[in-house]
C-alpha cells in the first residue's frame, strides 16, 4: 500500500512539534544550570572583570554547542512521546489495520531526522563553532586569566612565551613529537612594550626542562653583528602538555574548517586524533538521530499489545542513556588510540541503528 501524503505530513508535523517542544525545554534547563555554574566560577576575588552581564553572555554563547549535544536525546524523547500518543489514540492501530507497515509510517520521521541532522552538521555547526570560539576567548580572559600559547597555520607553528618583562615569539615549520624538537626555527625576542631586541635562527630547537636547546643558531639584532653558535639555550617555562593544550579545541572549528585544520596539524607533526574524531562524530550525527527514532519506535509501538506504558517509556529513556554511555566509552577509546577514530565515531550510531532495525523487524507482522 502506498502511504498517503496527508498521513506522512501529519506524522512529520507531530514529530517535529515533539522535537521542538522537548528541545526547548532541555535548552532552557541547561541554560539555567550553565548560568549558575558561570556565576559560581566568576565569584572569586580575582574575577572583578567577570560581571553578571559577561557571565550570562558566556552562558548564552554555550547554548548552540550544548544544543548539538542534547538534540539526539530530544529526538528520542520526542519520538517516544509522538508514537506513544498516536498508539494510545489508536491512530497507528488504524493505520496498521489499513495495511500501512511500521516502515511506512516511520519513513516521514526518519527522513525528517536525517534532514535535521544534515542541517545541524552543515549549517548550525559553523554558527555553534563561532560562538564556542568566542566563549573560549572570554573564558580565557575573564575566568582563566590566560590566553592560547600556540597558533597553527599553513606557514607552520607559532608559539608565544614570556618570562616577566621579556617575551618571545617562536616560529617553526614542524615538530617531531617523539623527541619534542622544532625544525627550521626562528625566535623573535621582544622587551618592555613590544620593543624588538633580537632574532635567533636555528636549524632545530629541542625542548628540555626549563629551556629550548638550539642547534646551529645565528643571533642577530639591531646595531650588532650576527653571531653563530653551535649550541645556544633559550629559557622557557613551557612544557609539551601546555603546548598541546593550547590547540584550538575541535568544538571551536566548524565542520567545513576541520579537514584543512587536520591536515595542517598533521603536517606540523602533532596528533590530530581528537579533531579527526570530532569531525567523524559530526558526520555520524544524522545517522544517530535516525537511530534515536528507531529506538523510540521500538519501545513506544508496543503500548497496544499488553500495557506497561510507563515501564516501556522508562526503558526507552534508559536506552538513550545507555547510548550516551557507550558513545562516551567508545570515544574515550578512540582518543586514547585503542581504536581508530572512524570506528569510534561511527560505532554507537551504527550499532543502535542496527538494534532498532532488528527490533522493528521482529515486531512487524504486517
Amino acid at each position: 500500500m502506498r502511504l498517503s501524503s496527508t498521513f506522512s505530513y501529519y506524522v512529520s508535523r507531530q514529530f517535529l512539534i515533539g522535537v521542538a517542544t522537548v528541545f526547548l525545554i532541555f535548552v532552557a534547563t541547561i541554560f539555567v544550570f550553565d548560568a549558575v555554574e558561570m556565576m559560581r566560577r566568576g565569584s572569586g576575588p580575582d574575577r572583578e572583570l567577570a560581571t553578571l552581564g559577561i557571565l550570562l553572555q558566556m552562558a548564552m554563547l554555550r547554548i548552540p554547542f550544548m544544543a548539538q549535544k542534547i538534540l539526539p536525546f530530544a529526538a528520542l524523547v520526542a519520538g517516544l512521546w509522538t508514537f506513544a500518543r498516536m498508539t494510545r489514540t489508536h491512530e497507528l492501530v488504524v493505520a496498521r489495520a489499513a495495511g500501512v507497515s511500521v516502515w511506512q509510517f516511520l519513513l516521514p520521521a526518519l527522513l525528517l531526522a536525517l534532514i535535521l541532522g544534515v542541517f545541524v552538521m552543515t549549517v548550525f555547526n559553523p554558527l555553534s563553532a563561532a560562538m564556542v570560539s568566542r566563549y573560549e576567548q572570554m573564558d580565557a580572559k575573564y575566568l582563566r586569566g590566560k590566553s592560547s600559547l600556540l597558533a597553527l597555520s599553513p606557514s607552520g607553528i607559532w608559539l608565544r612565551q614570556s618570562d616577566g618583562e621579556n617575551q618571545s615569539v617562536i616560529h617553526a615549520q614542524r615538530l617531531s613529537q617523539e623527541d619534542l624538537t622544532l625544525h627550521d626555527v626562528i625566535i623573535f625576542e621582544f622587551q618592555d612594550n613590544d620593543q624588538f631586541v633580537g632574532r635567533i635562527d636555528a636549524s632545530e630547537a629541542h625542548l628540555e626542562e626549563g629551556r629550548w636547546e638550539l642547534s646551529d643558531a645565528v643571533l642577530t639584532g639591531p646595531d650588532r653583528p650576527a653571531q653563530f653558535r653551535d649550541r645556544y639555550d633559550v629559557s622557557t617555562d613551557l612544557t609539551f602538555n601546555q603546548i598541546e593544550d593550547s590547540f584550538a579545541p575541535p568544538e571551536t572549528l566548524s565542520f567545513w574548517a576541520l579537514p584543512a585544520f587536520i591536515k595542517v596539524l598533521e603536517a606540523s607533526g602533532f596528533s590530530a586524533v581528537r579533531h579527526r574524531l570530532h569531525w567523524h562524530s559530526l558526520l555520524s550525527g544524522p545517522l544517530l538521530l535516525c537511530a534515536m527514532v528507531l529506538i523510540a519506535a521500538t519501545f513506544s509501538l508496543r503500548f497496544s499489545r499488553g500495557g506497561g506504558t510507563w515501564l516501556l517509556i522508562a526503558g526507552g529513556v534508559l536506552a538513550g542513556f545507555v547510548l550516551y554511555f557507550v558513545s562516551d566509552l567508545v570515544l574515550a577509546l578512540g582518543l586514547s588510540g585503542k581504536i581508530p577514530p572512524v570506528l569510534a565515531a561511527w560505532t554507537p550510531a551504527g550499532v543502535f541503528t542496527l538494534i532498532g532495525v532488528a527490533s522493528l523487524f521482529h515486531m512487524e507482522d504486517g
